[in-house]
């Protein structure tokens, strides 16, 4: 029987809220009443569109164990499971605290500009090999992710990661207070949510903010190739932090990348670990996972572990669908290629993705076909920073370039006459353009910022796979 994550009077000691109905324990916590599993802990967080307190009798229906909650909703039994709160979302961060003051796990916070999902995937598979490891999922990052991912930490948990995003100052700050970390990794600098910021500086010291939050004799994790380092190095001192670990290709480094290379099945890479030369492989494709991956093992080093057993896991891990992920679709006269990176972009990402789509070899008779969606939170500097795409675009060599968005606009008249086959404003609009003018043998990038939407086109060319199926990172799996 799975021990218990959080009992009833756990959780009213942890939040000092009031409970009502019958007794419970929780095996999970879970803040999407369609993510109910049985045993779950479902937080009715209000929200601008809709109040998770109008979908508690669903939570408990599907089988939560209880809902946190801070007005009783209409309807209940009266035995309903509840725990009564001032603010669900401070209780839900209360969680979070008992769970870290709780827990003996060595502990990881990841941030940066780019490649910090990555990262964490990354050092979550290479802490495995040391203990059990949990890890914050997907992209639960910000004021609401942080606290629920710290809430599911479990007392037998060895290691933990977790990822802290931002787009504003002080975003960082409560959550690495919150998490406590033992290792802080960041990976870059770069101008990134720029609109939000006045310039590089101001983004480097928003990152610095996890350092805050260092556990006493804890270590910073610092990109020694970033033009940012120096400042964040003096955010470490000012800090008391005593040691700073860092990585890159310099030579005055603690891990030092000495070599990599790509093919379809992932990224080899050499490298200088304390002065000890290792070798592994990345799972993911491109020069980018080899620079993240030698962050890894600088993070493993600072938890105060031998980086070699760690770092022979990270074969498992590759780019997730819409950061990358490489898909193969049958077409019904052969197979194309998809790279999907529709999740998200910013300038020094679509430059990485560029190069991996520049390094995938079409199939006979296929084309590069590049798919371009704005760049969102760029700020003033927007115009510029897509114009600023023009020479890497060229460097990839694609065939037929199709965008969308209006700061697109800027890189159209920047990229040569009849290079861009089609512009338009609303992805939706590209879809079957795109999706009748591939052909079997293709390679087909689509990138583009969340708020672009370029999901659309990923599904319009997912559509043409027959029988709707295709291979993910060499695995066949269906679609849908």
């Amino acid at each position: 029987m799975t021990a218990a994550l959080w009992t009833r009077d756990d959780a009213v000691r942890a939040t000092g809220g009031q409970p009502l109905g019958r007794g419970w324990n929780a095996s999970g916590v879970v803040i999407d009443s369609r993510a109910v599993r049985a045993g779950d802990l479902f937080a009715a967080l209000p929200g601008e569109r809709v109040d998770g307190h109008d979908f508690v009798a669903q939570a408990l229906k599907a089988g939560a164990a209880a809902a946190l909650v801070s007005r009783r909703p209409d309807g209940l039994a009266e035995d309903a499971p509840l725990l009564l709160v001032d603010d669900v979302l401070a209780g839900l961060a209360a969680l979070g605290r008992a769970a870290r003051a709780r827990s003996t796990a060595r502990i990881a916070a990841v941030t940066g500009s780019v490649g910090k999902t990555g990262s964490k995937e990354m050092l979550a598979a290479a802490l495995a090999g040391y203990g059990p490891t949990q890890a914050s999922q997907g992209n639960l990052n910000n004021h609401i992710g942080a606290p629920l991912s710290l809430a599911r930490l479990t007392p037998s948990a060895a290691y933990a990661v977790f990822e802290l995003g931002m787009n504003h100052p002080d975003e960082i700050r409560p959550l690495t207070r919150l998490v406590r970390p033992h290792a802080a990794l960041i990976t870059n600098v770069e101008m990134v949510h720029a609109g939000f910021f006045t310039g590089i500086e101001q983004i480097a010291d928003a990152k610095a903010e996890i350092l805050e939050g260092l556990e006493p004799g804890g270590a910073a994790v610092l990109n020694r190739d970033n033009g940012q380092y120096g400042r964040l190095a003096g955010h470490a001192a000012r800090l008391g932090i005593g040691r700073i670990v860092t990585f890159g290709t310099d030579t005055a480094v603690d891990v030092r990348l000495l070599d990599s290379a790509s093919d379809a099945g992932g990224t080899r890479v050499e490298a200088e670990v304390a002065g000890r030369r290792l070798s592994w492989t990345v799972g993911g494709i491109g020069r980018h996972w080899a620079l993240n991956s030698i962050g890894v093992a600088a993070t493993l080093l600072a938890l105060e572990l031998d980086p070699a057993p760690g770092m022979a896991a990270l074969a498992g891990v590759s780019a997730m669908r819409g950061r990358g992920g490489q898909v193969r679709l049958d077409l019904p006269g052969g197979p194309l290629t998809l790279i999907d990176e529709s999740y998200n972009a910013s300038p020094p990402a679509v430059r990485a993705a560029l190069a991996v789509f520049a390094e995938t070899r079409p199939g006979p008779g296929g084309r590069r076909i590049l798919v371009l969606g704005d760049m969102r939170e760029l700020g003033a500097g927007a115009p510029a920073a897509h114009r600023g795409l023009a020479e890497a675009v060229l460097a990839a060599r694609p065939d037929a370039v199709y965008l969308v968005g209006p700061e697109m606009r800027a890189l159209a008249v920047a990229l040569p006459a009849g290079l861009v086959t089609a512009h338009t404003e609303r992805s939706e609009d590209l879809a079957t353009v795109v999706a009748g003018a591939v052909a079997p043998g293709d390679v087909v990038l689509v990138k583009g910022s969340l708020g672009t939407r370029m999901k659309p086109i990923v599904t319009a060319l997912e559509a043409l796979a027959t029988p709707t199926r295709f291979a993910v990172a060499g695995r066949v799996v269906n679609g849908g």
